[in-house]
């Protein structure tokens, strides 16, 4: 991938002074950072191949405090990239030279838990898993579960539009988002959803926003849904010959019209990488490993376990196991939640890459990746999202080995490409950011791709909201036409014909 940002703007860079005695006037003190060693740690996401120090850094606490900044940096012609915790996996949050970095951190509290209508309103900055500890001793949990939950924010999981192990039967962040309030480039405070009801009035803005990948707006406040916790709840490990055949395991399992909360799959490399790094009890010889969580009345889980066990027994499972007890069942969650640290111990680098299929290609895309993995001489670890198709293929290399980033990244892009071609998406959760922006096209052809532009220019008509992300060429909004006001009616302007 030829990583190509926009230049940066001379004009900025040489008023920095000016623009940081703006924003010193602005905030608190401590909430500019400007020295070069500070700077450092915000030079990347968890896309760690590719590394900018920004101009600046903010850290405001206020929404009022995050709408002057980016009035201030609308009137200055200043780039900002919003960012969370820094987990994005595909550059989302890669900073600009020339532009400053809008950190959430600060906006850190729950503010509100309304068990009576079932949600929870909190900043963006709270953790997704801060989220549920916060209501399970009520009987609740927020169902969305990234593997990065300990860490990964309520906001960032917005701006990707964020799944997890519990997505397949209890949705991504948009199935369980409710409404938010949000802070345009123009300093323009707006509140999207129903709030704390189910749906709203008008345009589904709520639902443009969610994944937009912090390009459309930065979020100060999230409204969540609470799923009451299951009365029953059961998993099953079942080892495989193959990859091929614990594929098609998947696929038979939600044929039979069995929803699981979750269906998870890894591989060889990834259960051995588990089992040093936190030894949940995998089968070390197992060539896929599926874990299969149900839950629900207690009488029907039994029952679905017998049904799902069956199901695994009859496509060539080598071993099974059912849990006991809650102890054994988070001991089988255990390996497949620290999957990516324990891969990152057996390799100086990898990418976690990020595609969704039809669950019936499945044991196709599967052997498509080993032949990959052979004709680049890279290994490649599977951990990933069996349930829904999503797949996090970890291609492995090491950095200081010349061409090995570049081998990487061409095998991730083959590997993106067949998702598309058996009918997929190029991501599930992770987002496009910089990672997949020049694959876009594989999609989207140029009439797509510019009426998705039209979208951003609606919102951000000067394209200084986390630009270089997303799309491979940005086209100006004069080019494309943008939303006007007039008469007190919003109306598309300068729209080209195709």
């Amino acid at each position: 991938m030829s990583l190509m940002m926009p230049a940066p703007d001379r004009t900025v860079i040489d008023g920095r002074a000016a623009l940081l005695a703006e924003l010193r006037r602005l905030l608190p003190a401590d909430a500019v950072i400007a020295a070069e060693s500070a700077l450092a740690a915000y030079e990347c996401d968890a896309l760690t191949a590719y590394a900018q120090r920004p101009l600046a850094v903010v850290l405001p606490r206020t929404t009022a405090e995050v709408a002057a900044i980016l009035g201030t940096c609308r009137a200055r012609g200043v780039r900002v990239v919003p960012r969370g915790a820094g987990t994005s996996l595909s550059g989302g949050a890669l900073p600009l030279a020339d532009g400053i970095v809008l950190s959430l951190a600060r906006f850190n509290r729950i503010l509100e838990i309304d068990l009576e209508n079932r949600c929870i309103v909190a900043q963006p900055g709270v953790t997704n898993l801060a989220l549920t500890q916060a209501v399970e001793a009520d009987g609740f949990f927020y169902a969305p579960d990234p593997s990065s939950q300990i860490a990964c924010t309520i906001g960032g999981n917005v701006a990707e539009n964020s799944g997890g192990v519990h997505c397949l039967k209890y949705g991504l962040t948009t199935h369980n988002l409710l409404g938010l309030e949000m802070v345009t480039m123009d300093g323009t405070v707006v509140r999207l959803g129903g709030g704390k009801a189910l749906d709203g009035p008008g345009y589904d803005l709520l639902g443009v926003v969610t994944g937009s990948e912090g390009l459309l707006g930065v979020v100060t406040e999230v409204t969540v849904r609470l799923t009451p916790k299951p009365q029953g709840i059961g998993a099953l490990l079942a080892g495989f010959d193959s990859v091929e055949a614990a594929g098609g395991a998947v696929a038979a399992v939600i044929a039979a019209g069995i929803v699981p909360g979750g269906i998870e799959m890894m591989d060889n490399l990834a259960i051995n990488a588990a089992e040093d790094f936190c030894a949940p009890g995998y089968p070390r010889d197992a060539a896929a490993l599926l874990i299969v969580e149900l839950d629900g009345p207690a009488g029907e889980v039994e029952a679905q376990m017998d049904r799902v066990a069956a199901i695994m027994t009859r496509h060539g499972a080598a071993s099974l196991k059912r849990t006991r007890d809650e102890a054994e069942r988070l001991g089988f969650w255990a390996g497949r939640k620290a999957a990516f640290p324990a891969v990152g111990r057996i390799s100086p680098d990898y990418l976690c890459m990020d595609g969704t299929i039809p669950r019936a290609r499945l044991p196709d895309v599967l052997k498509r990746i080993t032949a990959l993995s052979a004709h680049y001489g890279l290994r490649c670890a599977n951990v990933f999202h069996a349930g829904d198709g999503n797949l996090h293929p970890l291609i492995l290399y090491d950095a200081n080995v010349e061409d090995e980033l570049a081998k990487a990244e061409a095998f991730g892009a083959d590997i993106l490409r067949a998702c598309v071609e058996v009918g997929g998406v190029l991501t599930g959760e992770h987002g496009v950011g910089i990672e997949k922006r020049d694959l876009m096209g594989e999609m989207f052809d140029d009439t797509d791709l510019a009426v998705q532009q039209r979208l951003k220019c609606a919102f951000d008509p000067g394209g200084l909201l986390n630009p270089g992300k997303v799309f491979p060429v940005l086209h100006a909004c004069v080019e494309l036409g943008r939303l006007k006001v007039s008469g007190g009616k919003l109306r598309f302007a300068d729209l080209p014909r195709f």
